[in-house]
């Protein structure tokens, strides 16, 4: 139920004189008569953003210069029903699983904080800067890209299953009764493809009870939504019930921008961050630069919504994006559909960028109203000034793209950013010597598993089964949700699939985080195969690194998989049927939303729970998959001095090589057991091998993770030493909560990925640049470092890294960091968990 606060009492006496008392008009210039229907109460929905009504009022110095913002808004700008800041029978939830929390008071605080904001700036805004600047803890900022830390607000936190079991301990240990903020869990990444999707899911459910347990009882106690294993994959579930046009979210997975597709500002976090903004804390984000990416035209035959960001990725590179938000905009817009957008915004997070986003249109409109969000999109449809960029918007990047000329995209091997048209792919595997037999085409993932790529792709089956036709690849289809799975069974397309013979996978993530029990394929053996995943990395998806791992859209994906070949163009080649008979497939063909509406399938849905007090959350202290989190010690005043390098880590290593996924994820839970993991699949620049480094109190060379535990045992810390965008890909804390625990110190780099950093931070590691990123090529695995002056450590000022070689020789390196002083705390109190126990008296 909402809150009630007595308009007797505990509302100002200058709000009382302009809401009126029942019966008689509020003193409002417009007439709107927003506030009248209160008789003897104002009704406050639970959850309002901390900046809103009874913060507003609270404030004598809003009176009554402010009220036009809250009570006297003019109708041209809004209907009657657009800002109603009273719960009546009339308000929007903003999710209808959550009715008690509305949308109303949401967007009247991001008016209010953005009429602050542009008098200050007196400029156009990108849509980016209003939804950001509309959640900020203090408008009265002079918000700067790329220089001001902001502080914001977000609506919403989303948790995948694997995360969140450490940022759930986390939130435990803060000791807060229940979360401040809309909150779930999405069971999603602990469930392996084997089989098929109902023995898998079956098998996980049995392997993974303890953690499910746990996550589900968490969950009740501390008031979060918990979405069970078989619900789907979290960014389908957040696009079919959470997202809206203007919300500000972050979730602990690294698409959590999938979002954006239906106009959020949706941010990939570790789950220190999520922890933040769950006990109420203001969530930190560098104000963004923004890259505008204009599309004109509409696509054309076998080109898709997935090409657009394929071809972005090529433009941008995988840290193209970094420090920055990609803003869509442009005619061409309208030609896409909701969840297409929602592609393009998925992907971003492979070329860095904080996050992506489309302006609101009837696309989005169409989706809400049928995910039974039909008042949201009214509402926005009021507010649509806000949901879109100012004419005149100045962008920091600008890019153009025309629909109508852009031809189908397939990227990879081994990384999302190299490019290839498919007109000129085949030329590029007969090229550089890739396996040309596809070994396995892979479809769905939460890149593209709506209810459109599958009937598309089913359409592009259809007709290789008229002629007699069935997958020559292995060809697997893992559906994006419960809903979208339930959907399209009872449309008949899985049934096309399979006729195909295809592999239904359970509703979960699966081989795109390499949770795939392959057998296929000898580990080691060079082969190919073709996915509509999102990221490609090395061993990514089966721990093979033979595995040439290629991303495409649906359509090529299903294509390929037919003709069981890389080097087969379906715009131009031809297929041979059962008769003998050659034939071509037309260009796909699918329905942007299902005529009969969605079928919801399964119930999987927890709600929070009323009664939480006597919900016990318990954790075996003999457990392997969950363990309490010992609290880091506080930095102890010195320099860190004569440490040895852990590693030189040689070319990209990403979060999956700082820690792998796949049959790792069981351990998310238990950061001893999965710091067992750390850093296996860096390169050692020093003999050119994979978790074999040296250890130089004995000489001997061992596993990265068993040298970090000697040099622990002996009080030893250590650094690491990296390349470009050192962790890349995913959100995962943990590759940087296991350095921290294994005796970690710095990570010293040319660059960081946006995530990774933050995360190093959080947990009282220093993430440190080098200031010339020549000087990387001067250190040796075998020198001795000392990282001085850190007594004097502050923003923007450098810090040397004093480097000792193995004949006695010595230099001075200057490195860099991004600290800010709140930041500088975090590393002093020994992470940013500790800083807020301190705060909050814990």
């Amino acid at each position: 139920m909402p809150r009630r606060f007595s308009l007797n009492s505990r509302v100002p006496l200058q709000l009382r004189d302009y809401i009126g008392r029942p019966g008689k008009p509020s003193r409002t210039a417009s007439g709107a008569r927003v506030l009248n229907s209160l008789a003897a109460f104002v009704l406050i929905p639970k959850g309002i953003p901390r900046f809103s009504f009874h913060s507003f009022v609270s404030n004598s110095s809003n009176f009554p210069h402010k009220m036009d913002r809250v009570a006297r808004i003019p109708l041209s700008r809004w209907t009657s029903r657009a800002l109603r800041v009273t719960a009546t029978a009339r308000q929007t939830p903003m999710t209808p699983l959550e009715p008690h929390n509305q949308l109303e008071p949401v967007y009247a605080a991001i008016d209010d904080r953005l009429s602050t904001v542009k008098s200050k700036l007196d400029r156009p805004l990108t849509l980016a800067e209003k939804v950001l600047y509309g959640h900020l803890d203090d408008p009265t900022i002079t918000p700067v890209r790329g220089e001001t830390f902001l502080k914001l607000r977000p609506e919403r936190v989303a948790l995948q299953d694997a995360t969140a079991q450490m940022a759930v301990i986390q939130f435990m240990a803060s000791e807060r009764p229940q979360v401040a903020v809309p909150s779930t869990i999405h069971c999603d990444h602990l469930i392996a493809a084997e089989v098929g999707a109902k023995e898998d899911m079956a098998k996980a459910k049995d392997q993974n009870k303890e953690v499910y347990d746990f996550l589900a009882s968490a969950a009740a106690k501390y008031g979060l939504g918990f979405w069970k294993p078989g619900s789907g994959i979290i960014h389908q579930i957040v696009l079919e019930n959470y997202a809206f046009p203007g919300l500000l979210m972050i979730g602990t997975d690294s698409h959590t921008p999938n979002a954006g597709g239906l106009g959020a500002c949706a941010v990939g976090v570790g789950g220190a961050d999520a922890v933040d903004v769950m006990v109420g804390l203001p969530w930190e984000l560098k104000a963004p630069k923004v890259i505008g990416v204009k599309l004109t035209g509409k696509l054309q035959e076998w080109a898709s919504p997935k090409d657009v960001i394929l071809k972005v990725a090529g433009i941008l590179t995988v840290k193209g994006g970094t420090g920055a938000i990609v803003e869509y905009f442009g005619e061409g817009v309208d030609s896409l559909s909701c969840t297409g957008m929602g592609t393009i915004c998925n992907m971003g997070a492979e070329i860095g960028a904080t996050t992506s986003m489309f302006p609101y249109n009837s696309r989005m409109a169409d989706y809400l109203k049928a995910t039974g969000r039909e008042g949201i999109a009214s509402l926005a449809d009021s507010f649509s000034e806000n949901l879109k960029a100012d004419e005149n918007a100045v962008y920091d990047q600008l890019i153009e793209i025309n629909l109508s000329e852009l031809e189908p995209h397939i990227n990879g091997p081994f990384t999302p950013d190299l490019a290839h048209p498919l007109s000129k792919f085949k030329e590029a595997v007969e090229k550089n010597g890739w396996p040309a037999e596809l070994s396995v085409g892979l479809i769905g993932s939460c890149t593209n598993s709506s209810y459109e790529d599958m009937t598309r792709s089913a359409s592009v089956v259809k007709q290789a089964l008229s002629h007699g036709l069935k997958s020559k690849s292995i060809f697997n289809i893992t559906p994006g949700s419960e809903q979208v799975r339930a959907t399209i069974s009872r449309d008949g397309i899985l049934d096309t699939f399979t006729e195909a013979g295809g592999t239904v996978l359970a509703n979960a993530c699966g081989p795109c985080i390499g949770q795939w029990n392959r057998s296929d394929v000898p580990k080691g053996t060079p082969n190919s195969i073709i996915t509509s995943f999102n990221r490609n990395f090395s061993q990514r998806n089966d721990g093979n690194p033979q595995t040439h791992a290629f991303v495409a859209s649906p359509e090529i994906v299903t294509a390929m998989s037919l003709a069981g070949s890389l080097t087969f163009n379906p715009a131009t080649d031809s297929l041979k049927g059962s008769d003998g008979v050659e034939f071509k497939l037309t260009a796909p063909s699918g329905d942007e939303l299902p005529t009969r509406g969605f079928d919801p399938g399964e119930d999987t849905f927890q709600p929070p729970s009323e009664e939480s007090t006597a919900i016990q959350v318990q954790i075996d202290p003999n457990s392997q998959r969950l363990a309490f989190l010992e609290p880091f010690s506080a930095w102890d005043g010195e320099d860190y001095t004569n440490m040895p390098i852990l590693i030189k880590a040689r070319g990209k290593c990403t979060t999956d090589h700082i820690s792998m996924a796949g049959p790792w994820l069981r351990f998310r839970g238990h950061l001893d057991n999965i710091s067992n993991n750390m850093l296996i699949g860096a390169v050692n620049d020093e003999n050119g091998e994979i978790n074999n480094v040296k250890n130089v109190l004995t000489g001997e060379y061992g596993g990265v993770p068993d040298t970090a535990r000697a040099y622990k045992a002996e009080g030893v810390k250590w650094v690491v030493i990296g390349d470009e965008n050192y962790g890349e890909g995913s959100s995962r804390e943990h590759a940087a909560l296991e350095p921290r625990h294994l005796g970690g110190v710095a990570v010293i780099v040319k660059s960081f990925a946006r995530i990774h950093e933050t995360n190093l931070k959080k947990q009282g590691m220093l993430p440190l640049t080098f200031d010339d990123p020549a000087d990387y090529d001067k250190i040796s695995p075998n020198d001795v470092v000392s990282i001085v002056g850190l007594k004097d450590l502050a923003p923007g000022e450098p810090v040397t890294l004093k480097v000792t070689k193995k004949d006695g020789s010595s230099l001075d390196i200057t490195l860099r960091h991004t600290f800010n002083e709140e930041q500088l705390e975090w590393f002093r109190a020994g992470s940013a968990l500790n800083k807020i126990k301190i705060d909050l008296g814990a």
